[in-house]
């Protein structure tokens, strides 16, 4: 196993229940190059803060995290958000203004709240109603975030929501991100409903109809009481001595009907059967010389840098703080972040009483500029921001900065033609398999269900049923 991000932990200790479970010998080894595992799961426990440096949640209509979870025997761990202060702010002319209620990414499920909102012009609203009148396009090619919404809701909608909520999850250029790859509900509403407006509508009455039926629905974020890393911290406890840090591959050969993996240090290791779950970057140094074509296509797929800034404070030192999950920040406002979140109003127990805790994320495709400042430069532009943006001018109690650096995959128009094309390239390697976020989905289940399948496979092979 290459790689011990939630990825390749998630499919080295699947690779040990089915083998447990099928009473087969198999001895699994997990490499991972850095010095600690999990990856963009990371959370810092100071002071009665829990602080997420990555990932703070995650989506629970996506079952692999949750499930994986309770497996694990986490299950009384999981926390829901905070229901009441379930709103999302944007920035629009230096003010936060409220996300209309029902409005989800790139469109609305109802026009009234869209009408009521001070977000978008009196030309922009009447674009949005127009949306169910819109021819829907014929061809099944992939298209860019920008040419579907302005298509279908105008460049208002793209440039005061739609590209910071997708910035805000991808740090993508929405000129060049692709929908089918991020956001492919939308697009099966278009070609279903042969509008977005009336699959949201649709989408909404469902919801309310399986509510009614099965009671009230579970929160859609989901984390854990003593923070996100507590699911990595488990699984490299199960995995125990099978964990090896500090441990880089650089390449792979093949010898007889083993893998020879050659490690950055000068050790090799011999193995039945590899699974790759490093960045794209890496895996493409790693199989560049037994499948070059897998290689150079992995090498094209693109990478952003981000930064979490995490900020502790005194409900005292804000005049009124909006009691929200956070807000977003459009690129056309032309400001240093691209969204701030409150930890302690999304989650129970993040923060002391009286206390709050505020992060900033910095970086991304939009705003490569902001990684080349240093750690106390980073927290003077974010600080700048809250005063700007939130009143707050206190110095915080303290602040955690993290870097992740190229840790971002880029999903382009046409990532999934890509992604197919590799998949197929690297299915002629015997005994190989890749997973990650790189693929197809960024998210903590994704991730998870990407590794589990990898290793459901690879085991398939190990040990072939009679």
């Amino acid at each position: 196993m290459i790689g011990g991000g939630i990825t390749g932990l998630a499919a080295a200790y699947r690779l040990r229940e089915l083998a447990a479970a099928r009473e087969f010998p198999l001895e699994v080894h997990l490499l991972e190059r850095s010095a600690r595992c999990g990856g963009a799961l990371e959370t810092i426990r100071r002071d009665g803060f829990v602080i997420e440096t990555g990932a703070d949640s995650f989506l629970s209509e996506k079952p692999a995290c949750a499930a994986l979870a309770q497996r694990l025997g986490l299950g009384a761990e999981l926390i829901p958000t905070r229901e009441i202060y379930r709103k999302t702010y944007v920035v629009r002319a230096g003010q936060l203004v409220e996300i209309p209620p029902g409005f989800s990414l790139l469109a609305p499920a109802h026009l009234g709240p869209v009408f009521r909102s001070a977000l978008f012009s009196p030309l922009g609203k009447l674009r949005i109603a127009l949306e169910p009148y819109i021819a829907p396009r014929t061809s099944g090619d992939d298209e860019s975030l920008e040419s579907f919404v302005t298509r279908r809701l105008g460049r208002e909608v793209l440039d005061r929501v739609a590209q910071a909520l997708a910035g805000g999850i991808y740090t993508a250029d929405p000129g060049r991100l692709s929908m089918s790859a991020t956001m492919p509900r939308f697009v099966e509403m278009e070609r279903r409903h042969g509008s977005v407006v009336k699959g949201m509508r649709a989408a909404a009455k469902a919801r309310a109809a399986n509510s009614d039926t099965s009671g009230a629905r579970w929160s859609l974020f989901q984390s854990f009481k003593n923070g996100m890393a507590t699911l990595p911290e488990a699984l490299a406890t199960r995995l125990g001595g099978s964990i090896r840090k500090g441990a880089e591959v650089i390449s792979m050969s093949r010898k007889a009907d083993n893998w020879r993996l050659a490690l950055a240090r000068g050790e090799s290791i011999d193995a039945d059967a590899v699974i790759c779950a490093a960045p794209a970057y890496a895996t493409s140094r790693i199989v560049a010389e037994i499948a070059p074509a897998a290689a150079k296509m992995l090498a094209e797929i693109s990478y952003a840098s981000a930064a979490t800034v995490n900020l502790t404070f005194h409900e005292s030192d804000f005049d009124g703080p909006p009691r929200a999950f956070g807000f977003v920040v459009p690129a056309a406002e032309h400001r240093r972040i691209i969204a701030g979140s409150f930890s302690s109003f999304k989650f129970e127990g993040r923060a002391p009483a009286g206390a709050i805790l505020a992060r900033a994320f910095v970086g991304g495709e939009m705003s490569r500029d902001m990684m080349s400042l240093s750690d106390d430069e980073m927290v003077t532009a974010v600080r700048d921001e809250f005063r700007a943006l939130l009143g707050v001018s206190t110095a915080p109690g303290f602040a955690e900065v993290r870097r992740w650096p190229d840790s971002m995959p880029q999903y382009e128009v046409g990532h999934l033609a890509r992604v197919a094309q590799i998949e197929t390239s690297i299915a002629e390697i015997p005994a190989f398999a890749i997973a990650g976020a790189v693929y197809r989905g960024v998210g903590i289940p994704d991730c998870i269900r990407s590794g589990e399948a990898a290793a459901d496979a690879t085991f398939a092979k190990l040990s072939p049923q009679k």
